[in-house]
């Protein structure tokens, strides 16, 4: 199968779901995936790469419209699952490491007042809040990779610069009987790790 000079993915069940999502995308606001649940359909070659690229059959798609697209009808089902879904169709989709990039950050305020949201690679905007924690893991070379809660069971990995510039609003806390590193936000201590980890 070949591509489009203009970057399509190729017909099939990509065209199925674009067209099942016509009656939908007249609706205001993102599509009520939460509450589709049709049969498992298998999975289809379309992978999100660790750098956030969206491919299917080996290729990039390129058009940025089709990839936010498909970005709505993205969740996570409760198998651990990664899964595009429409009202009839459901198909699982590989993803390396995290559905979405967050590649822009804004903080507001100090301690545990500061607000903070974050832009993703796809354009949402997300407040770091009870609905949207931070969790942290830990990386190959012994550091901390942050992740957002974004939508629907999926996450958005900060990049590495946003990283830096988030460890920099960092502190230590005695919490417990113990010291630990994290982020005053949200009306809340995030922890990140206990200090005796980092030294």
């Amino acid at each position: 199968m070949t591509h489009d000079p203009n970057g399509a993915p190729p017909g099939g069940v990509l065209e199925r779901l674009t067209a099942a999502l016509g009656a939908e995308g007249s609706r205001r606001g993102p599509p009520p995936v939460e509450r589709w649940n049709p049969d498992y359909c298998g999975e289809i070659p379309m992978r999100i790469a660790a750098d956030g690229t969206w491919h299917y059959n080996g290729s990039p798609v390129s058009r940025p419209a089709l990839v936010k697209l498909f970005s709505t009808i993205l969740r996570r089902d409760p198998d651990g699952r990664t899964v595009l879904v429409t009202p009839v169709e459901r198909v699982g989709i590989e993803v390396e490491d995290a559905a979405f990039l967050a590649v822009e950050m804004a903080v507001e305020g100090e301690g545990e007042a500061r607000a903070v949201a974050f832009r993703t690679n796809l354009d949402d905007v997300v407040p770091l809040d009870d609905a949207h924690p931070l969790r942290f893991e830990r990386d190959p070379e012994g550091g901390f990779k942050p992740y957002i809660a974004v939508r629907h069971g999926l996450w958005a990995r900060v990049t590495r610069a946003l990283t830096y510039d988030l460890v920099d609003l960092c502190e230590e806390r005695e919490e417990g009987g113990e010291r630990w590193f994290g982020l005053a936000a949200g009306g809340r201590f995030h922890r990140i790790a206990k200090s005796s980890e980092l030294s």
